[in-house]
C-alpha cells in the first residue's frame, strides 16, 4: 500500500473511531443518568411555600398550596419553563367556564390544600386540592379539583392527571375548555415539531407583537421577524392544530443545551368531542399545551352545560410531561424521533397502574367489547360487506352521532381492520352506546342495545350490521363520505400570506391563511356550477361555501349549482332523495332549491347552524351534518335538472360551510339491486 492509501486508511479509522465513541458517550450518558436516577431514588423536598420533585434526572418544583409548575430543572439548564414569567405563569392549569347569560371568566384553579399522597424512593404523587362551596359566589368556577403530580424513579419527566368534580345541587354552568399551559424559555426553543411533516424553526413572540394583526387576532404577518427566512409569512397557532386521535406528542427543541420537551397523551379516553375532534398543540411562545377539551373547531355545540345540579365526575389524565437530551454533535432531529419512541411506551403501557387514585382504575378493573361490523346496502351489494377500518367507540347513550357533541364522558375508540373486526379495551366500568362510522360510507352507526361494562367483562357483540341512509339508486354523487372537505379544490394561498412550512403539502394545503378570499377571486360575479358527469369535484367544487366579497367590508350570500340530467322519468314512481353530509358549519344556513333558484320558500333549509369556524381556522372540518331530504318526482324532469344549493347567511367572510359528500338517488327498486 502507498503512502497515500495509507493515510486515508489512517483517516477512515480515526473517522470510524470518532463516530463510535460519540455513540458510545450517547448510549453511556443514558445509562449513567438511568442508573444515576436508580442509585438516588425519587426525594421529596419540603419548602414553606413550594416542594420539590427530585429523580436525579429531571427536578420539577411546584408551588405549595396552589400546585403551578414553577420551575423543571435538568440537564444543566436550570428551569426550562420562562424564568421572567411570573412563577404562576409559567406551568398550570386553567378552564374557561361562565354561569348561564354571564361573562366568560378564567380560572387558573389554585389549589387551597396541599397532600403528599405518597413518598418512597420509588415513587412521588402529590396532591393540591382547589374545594368549592356556595359561599364562593362566582368568584371561582364551582368545581373541585384535585391536581396530582408523580414522579418516578429513572423517569425524564413528570405525570400530571386531575380529578374533577362537581357535587349535587351545585349551580349551573357553562365549562367552554379545560387545560394545562407550560410556557417555555423563548431563548432557548425555537424549534416546534407537531408531527413527522410539521416540524420548523418558529418565530419569538417579539416576531408576533412588531407584526402585522389580520382578520383575527391569532393570525399575525411577520414583517421583521428574528429569523429572517420568516419574514412574510402568516404565523397562527391554530394552524397547528391537531385530530384527537393524531395528537399523541408534541413539544419543542433547544438547541444550545440540545434538549427536547414533549407533552404526550397517551389515551384520548379522557378527550372530549372524539377522535376527530381538533384542537391546539403547539405553538408561539414557546408554548406547549394539553387540551382536554375546548368549543375549537365545535362551538358550543359541544356539549359543555352543567345543567339541574346534576353531580359528575371525571379524570383528565395522566399525560407525561417528557424530556431528553443529545449531545452538540449529534443530529437534533434524534430527539423528535427519541419522544416517538417513548410515546409508544406510554401508549403501551395505558392505563398505568401506579397513580394512587381510586377514581382511576387500573386494567383489571375494566372491561373489552369485540365484534365485527359489515355494511348493508343493497344498492352496492347484494350480501353485507366488511366495514373495512371503520371507526368503531364507546361513548356516552345518546343519539346518533351525539359522541361529538359531548364533553362530559369517556370515550374509547378504535379502527377496525379490514373485515371489520374490533376490539376495544381497557373500558372503564358504566354504560355506553356502541357507535362507528365507516370510511367510504354516508352517515353514522349506532348500536341501539345499552352496553353495560363491569370490571373485568368480555362483552363479545358477534356480527353487527350498519344499514346507511339509502332509499334508491346512486344517480350522482360528489365528493368521498369521509367527513372531511380534503378531496374538493383547495386553492393556493396569496403569495404574501402564506406559511412556507405547508407549500408543496397537499396533506396539509388547507391549513394555509385566508383560504376564504380566494372564493370571490376565482368567482368574481358568479357563482361555482358543477355539472354532472363533466365536472371533476377535485378541481371544480371549491372546498368551503363562502360569502362573496363585495368590498367596503359587505358580503353576499352565494348559490351554488349543481347540473344533471335525468333519462327516462315519467315512467318512474315514488321520490327521490338528496343525501347531504356537510364536513363543517359555521354562523351559516343551507338551503336547497330544485328547478327553481327564485323560489320563494326553499324546498329544504337547515335553519343557522354551527359555530365551528373551521373555515378560519385552518380545520377542513368542524361537526359532522347530515341530512337526508326527500325530493318528490314532480319537481323534478326529464332532461336537464339544476339542484341550487344557497349558503344565505352573509354577515361574515369566515361564515360557512363544507361539504363532505352530496348523492341523489332515485326512487326505491322494487327486488335486489346492486349499482
Amino acid at each position: 500500500m502507498d503512502k497515500v492509501g495509507a493515510s486515508r486508511l489512517r483517516w477512515l479509522t480515526l473517522l470510524i473511531w470518532f463516530f463510535f465513541i460519540v455513540k458510545l458517550a450517547a448510549a453511556s450518558r443514558k445509562i449513567f443518568q438511568s442508573e444515576n436516577g436508580k442509585s438516588l431514588g425519587v426525594r421529596l423536598h419540603k419548602h414553606h411555600h413550594r416542594m420539590v420533585m427530585d429523580n436525579g434526572l429531571v427536578q420539577v418544583t411546584l408551588s405549595s398550596p396552589g400546585g403551578d409548575i414553577t420551575g423543571i430543572q435538568y440537564n444543566g439548564i436550570h428551569n426550562v419553563l420562562e424564568t421572567r414569567n411570573r412563577e404562576g405563569n409559567r406551568g398550570y392549569w386553567d378552564v374557561v367556564w361562565n354561569s348561564p347569560g354571564n361573562h366568560i371568566a378564567y380560572d387558573r384553579l389554585k389549589g387551597t390544600d396541599f397532600n403528599v399522597i405518597m413518598e418512597d424512593e420509588d415513587q412521588v404523587e402529590l396532591s393540591f386540592k382547589k374545594s368549592w362551596n356556595f359561599t364562593n359566589g362566582n368568584s371561582s368556577a364551582p368545581l373541585n379539583v384535585d391536581k396530582r403530580y408523580i414522579m418516578r424513579r429513572g423517569s425524564s419527566g413528570v405525570y400530571l392527571y386531575a380529578i374533577f368534580e362537581r357535587l349535587e345541587g351545585w349551580p349551573d354552568m357553562d365549562m367552554d375548555q379545560i387545560r394545562i399551559v407550560l410556557k417555555l424559555q423563548n431563548d432557548k426553543f425555537h424549534f416546534m415539531a407537531i408531527s413527522d411533516d410539521r416540524q420548523r424553526i418558529m418565530p419569538m413572540p417579539r416576531d408576533r407583537i412588531s407584526g402585522e394583526p389580520l382578520a383575527y387576532p391569532e393570525a399575525v404577518l411577520l414583517t421583521n421577524p428574528t429569523t429572517r427566512q420568516l419574514g412574510g409569512e402568516v404565523d397562527d397557532k391554530y394552524q397547528y392544530s391537531c385530530e384527537n386521535k393524531d395528537n399523541r406528542v408534541h413539544g419543542w427543541i433547544s438547541e444550545n443545551p440540545q434538549v427536547g420537551f414533549w407533552m404526550i397523551t397517551p389515551s384520548d379516553e379522557f378527550r372530549a368531542g372524539g377522535p376527530l375532534k381538533q384542537d391546539l398543540t403547539s405553538h408561539v411562545g414557546p408554548t406547549v399545551l394539553c387540551m382536554f377539551t375546548s368549543t375549537h373547531y365545535s362551538g358550543k355545540d359541544l356539549n359543555t352545560k352543567y345543567r339541574n345540579g346534576r353531580p359528575w365526575k371525571k379524570v383528565l389524565g395522566p399525560v407525561f410531561v417528557y424530556l431528553n437530551s443529545i449531545s452538540s454533535l449529534e443530529d437534533p432531529k434524534t430527539l423528535w424521533e427519541d419522544a416517538k419512541d417513548q410515546m409508544s411506551i406510554e401508549v403501551n403501557s395505558w392505563p398505568y397502574n401506579f397513580p394512587q387514585s381510586e377514581d382511576f382504575p387500573s386494567s383489571d378493573r375494566r372491561g373489552t367489547v369485540s365484534g365485527q361490523l359489515l355494511v348493508g346496502d343493497r344498492y352496492i351489494s347484494d350480501k353485507p360487506m366488511w366495514a373495512s377500518y371503520a371507526y368503531v367507540g364507546l361513548a356516552a347513550p345518546g343519539g346518533v352521532g351525539s359522541w361529538q357533541r359531548d364533553a362530559m364522558g369517556y370515550q374509547f375508540w378504535v379502527q377496525a381492520n379490514e373485515e371489520g373486526h374490533f376490539l376495544i379495551e381497557n373500558i372503564r366500568a358504566g354504560h355506553y352506546n356502541l357507535y362507528a362510522w365507516v370510511p367510504g360510507i354516508v352517515g353514522d352507526c349506532r348500536y341501539d342495545v345499552i352496553i353495560h361494562i363491569q370490571p373485568g367483562c368480555d362483552v363479545q357483540l358477534g356480527v353487527l350490521v350498519y344499514e346507511p341512509p339509502r332509499n334508491g339508486p346512486t344517480l350522482w354523487q360528489i365528493g368521498i363520505p369521509d367527513r372531511t372537505a380534503a378531496e374538493f379544490f383547495v386553492p393556493d394561498t396569496y403569495p404574501t400570506l402564506m406559511n412556507k412550512l405547508f407549500i408543496n403539502q397537499s396533506t396539509h394545503k388547507f391549513r394555509q391563511y385566508g383560504l376564504w378570499e380566494r372564493y370571490s377571486d376565482l368567482y368574481p360575479k358568479h357563482d361555482l356550477i358543477y355539472t354532472t358527469g363533466i365536472s371533476n369535484y377535485h378541481q371544480d367544487w371549491f372546498f368551503a361555501q363562502v360569502p362573496r366579497n363585495m368590498g367596503n367590508h359587505t358580503y353576499q350570500a352565494t348559490t351554488w349549482q349543481i347540473k344533471f340530467e335525468i333519462e327516462n322519468a315519467t315512467p318512474r314512481t315514488g321520490n327521490y332523495t338528496l343525501q347531504v353530509a356537510l364536513a363543517s358549519a359555521s354562523a351559516s344556513e343551507l338551503q336547497v332549491r330544485l328547478n327553481d333558484r327564485r323560489a320563494k320558500r326553499p324546498h329544504f333549509r337547515t335553519r343557522l347552524i354551527g359555530r365551528d369556524n373551521a373555515i378560519a381556522r385552518h380545520g377542513i372540518h368542524g361537526l359532522y351534518w347530515f341530512y337526508s331530504i326527500n325530493v318528490p318526482s314532480r319537481l323534478l324532469r326529464q332532461g336537464n335538472n339544476t339542484v341550487y344549493l344557497t349558503q344565505s347567511r352573509s354577515k361574515s367572510p369566515v361564515g360557512g360551510i363544507m361539504y363532505d359528500y352530496i348523492r341523489l338517488e332515485g326512487p326505491p327498486e322494487t327486488g335486489p339491486s346492486v349499482e
